[in-house]
């Protein structure tokens, strides 16, 4: 084989290179891999669907036998592309306790660490803030700014008539 990690590769149907592409990832796009889910109070508040988990993080298990359960982020191991929460652990046969490892997709974020400042800004910077528009078609609120609820406007016919849309 020549090359571990090809940057050209886009998709494949095929299992095997789907978790080729994985395992060899390098460490920027692991990170990216460790995304989970918001709570739909962080989705309003943030105006995003997903973001990078961190150690500290609170999270509700969504997925498996630990379903409903939530807990602080002990560990987030990107070799493994697991999450590790405190709290839960399952027992050995010898009786020593060992930490489970999550997958993100399985989890959801219920309160964010915002100690980062680095992580603070890329909620700004991706945020719904961010993504008002010009009235040409696009996203706009009615008074011109920042709120919950949005109006879309699009312009209709010729003459530039602005019908509003709830």
């Amino acid at each position: 084989m020549k090359k571990k990690f090809s940057k050209k590769w886009k998709a494949s149907k095929q299992k095997r290179k789907q978790r080729k592409y994985r395992a060899n990832a390098p460490l920027h796009l692991r990170k990216k891999f460790m995304s989970t889910n918001l709570s739909k109070e962080l989705r309003e508040k943030y105006g995003r669907r997903n973001f990078p988990i961190k150690k500290g993080d609170v999270v509700k298990v969504m997925r498996g036998k630990f379903k409903g359960k939530t807990g602080k982020v002990s560990e987030v191991n990107l070799k493994r592309l697991g999450v590790s929460i405190g709290g839960i652990q399952r027992q050995k046969k010898d009786g020593t306790k060992i930490n489970v490892y999550f997958n993100p997709s399985n989890l959801q974020i219920q309160e964010l660490v915002l100690e980062d400042k680095k992580r603070e800004k890329a909620l700004k910077r991706l945020g719904r803030e961010n993504k008002q528009k010009d009235i040409m078609g696009k996203i706009k609120t009615e008074s011109g700014k920042k709120e919950g609820k949005k109006l879309i406007k699009e312009e209709k016919g010729t003459k530039g008539e602005v019908k509003e849309k709830k």
